[in-house]
């Protein structure tokens, strides 16, 4: 029960951080959508509760289960379940924060195709991190292959739709390539 009421606070501090950033609580179109999917390449994409990157942070949960997995294995500190779950969840907060800074921002809409791209609603931000969650649990649950083709699947899915997936955005944050970029823009 003590990891819940501390992961509850976690949240509700990473919420109000994102508040006193400037971040919008909802979308600036006045409206919530549980999934926002039509075109990614509009001012509502990353400001409704889910959209076509919410599957890269069920992936962020598959990585942190794995990464603090074998950690576990070396500090025993990190052995139990819901001391990692709590860290997992102090990495997606802490990077989420990150993504919604001016930097990051910027970085997004200098070398991706996310052009109207302003930061995060708080409400999608939360949604993003409670997917990271439930990816976290589904590693816990489930075995190594299935995580793995879930991995796979979802990312040549996400691809296929939007042009962009977790892949693709950690290249062209990292180190952009203009043929990723063309392609994602629609040519060839």
């Amino acid at each position: 029960m003590r990891y819940v009421i501390f992961n509850v606070g976690i949240i509700a501090l990473f919420a109000l951080i994102l508040f006193v950033m400037g971040q919008p609580l909802i979308c600036e179109c006045g409206y919530i959508k549980f999934w926002h999917g039509p075109v990614v390449l509009t001012s509502e994409n990353s400001q409704h509760i889910t959209d076509w990157y919410t599957f890269s942070h069920i992936i962020h949960g598959f990585g942190f289960y794995w990464f603090l997995w074998l950690l576990g294995k070396r500090w025993p500190l990190l052995q139990p379940l819901g001391v990692r779950f709590v860290l997992a969840l102090l990495m997606e907060t802490s990077w989420e924060i990150f993504e919604n800074t001016d930097f990051v921002i910027n970085r997004y809409r200098e070398v991706t195709i996310s052009l109207d791209y302003y930061g995060d609603s708080i409400i999608n931000a939360v949604g993003d991190v409670l997917a990271m969650m439930l990816g976290f649990v589904l590693a816990y649950r489930w075995p190594v292959w299935a995580i793995i083709a879930i991995t796979i699947a979802l990312e040549l899915f996400v691809g296929y739709q939007i042009r962009d997936n977790l892949t693709l955005n950690i290249i062209m944050l990292i180190y952009p390539f203009d043929a990723i970029l063309r392609w994602q823009q629609g040519g060839s």
